[in-house]
């Protein structure tokens, strides 16, 4: 399944060969894939005017996680949609969101399914 036109991600995941496996689904679904490896590069390059269309990020990672990076993204680029990507079935420590979530590991169906309906819900 490919969205047209293809979109520009973000991918925020603190393990390299996740990261990497991530952006080659990506491109295999027709998008481009920024890969960074930390929530600081991530903030980084939202910061700047390059497009990103939707932003996919590890829970799990140091220094920021990821529902701390969708907040600050958010103030950054309000309407961005973000898909928290995650391997808890439940998040630890009491911490709650209304971001959409996908397990890990992930296939590239449920992958290309829930862009669709993040990119949908914000046209």
């Amino acid at each position: 399944m490919m969205i047209e036109p293809s979109l520009t991600i973000l991918t925020v995941d603190d393990d390299v060969l996740i990261n990497i496996g991530t952006a080659a689904t990506l491109e295999d679904l027709g998008h481009r894939a920024l890969e960074v490896s930390s929530g600081d590069e991530a903030l980084a390059l939202l910061a700047g005017d390059g497009p990103i269309d939707l932003m996919l990020t590890d829970f799990a990672m140091p220094g920021l996680n990821g529902l701390e990076l969708a907040a600050r993204a958010r103030a950054l680029r309000p309407g961005l949609p973000i898909l928290l990507v995650t391997g808890y079935g439940e998040l630890p420590g009491g911490a709650e969101t209304d971001l959409p979530r996908i397990g890990k590991p992930m296939r590239s169906q449920d992958l290309a399914e829930q862009i669709a309906l993040l990119v949908g819900a914000r046209a």
